[in-house]
């Protein structure tokens, strides 16, 4: 199906300020852009380049005042993700070379301190997809999810100690637990066609039989359209803009998924 998804950010920056943004989708095998605008008012010099994990990323300096940035990209992409019960565990030996900075502790997903709470979770679960399935189902019944009351970034372990959390804790959790048990694993953000109230997603993929799969502690299935706008190790790797000097103020984000007939 196709779908166009939008993001306006209002900024009020008090003096000139270097950004790295990171709000391009780029095609790939689970999805295709048709059509995309990305304007930056007042208008500025851009260079863009792609992360170490592929992730499209533009680099500018925004002028004192007040800047914009709003984007529109019309995306083909699935109703519904992959699922592949009983995908086996690979062997990190097997692994590709590509996936091993996803097995490793990272600054939100602390896997070295989950190693006994991932095998209580999956205990008696056959290793491989369905241990990911059992993680992701352990931690949508256990914490409440809680959109739009996540400010502060908090590690997995400590998110395993509350009842409540926004979608990108979650799935730290989840991911840690994952590396624990030697299954690498990684935070996606991007769009969400059934989010409610709109705005941009975290949730994370697991490299199982061969390739990687998405899972969703917030939903209770994987139907829905998604939209990858950036992969990482965790919320440290993907943030929508990052700005170096003073801090900048936010006035306004708004966030938008429609279903549409085709790219215009």
């Amino acid at each position: 199906m196709w779908m166009r998804a939008t993001c306006s950010i209002d900024l009020d920056i008090r003096i000139e300020t270097p950004f790295i943004f990171m709000l391009r989708p780029r095609s790939g095998w689970q999805q295709w852009i048709g059509r995309e605008q990305y304007l930056l008012t007042p208008s500025v010099q851009a260079v863009e380049f792609t992360d170490s994990f592929g992730n499209l990323c533009q680099r500018l300096v925004a002028p004192p005042g007040h800047f914009s940035v709003k984007t529109s990209f019309d995306v083909k992409t699935a109703d519904s993700s992959d699922t592949e019960p009983d995908a086996p565990f690979i062997e990190v030996q097997q692994l590709p070379d590509d996936t091993l900075p996803f097995l490793l502790p990272s600054r939100y997903c602390e896997s070295d301190r989950c190693t006994q709470l991932a095998s209580s979770i999956v205990a008696g679960r056959k290793p491989g997809y369905d241990q990911c399935h059992a993680i992701s189902e352990y931690i949508r019944r256990t914490i409440q999810y809680t959109p739009g009351e996540g400010q502060e970034i908090i590690s997995a372990w400590e998110v395993s100690q509350r009842s409540q959390a926004v979608c990108r804790d979650m799935s730290h959790l989840a991911i840690a637990c994952c590396r624990a048990l030697s299954i690498p694993a990684r935070l996606v953000v991007g769009y969400f066609e059934k989010l409610q109230p709109m705005d941009l997603h975290a949730w994370f993929e697991a490299f199982v039989g061969g390739r990687w799969y998405a899972f969703d502690p917030t939903q209770s299935n994987m139907d829905g359209g998604r939209i990858v706008v950036a992969y990482g190790r965790d919320a440290a790797d993907v943030a929508i803009y990052t700005q170096f000097g003073e801090p900048v103020e936010m006035l306004n984000m708004q966030v938008g998924l429609e279903t549409i007939s085709g790219p215009s």
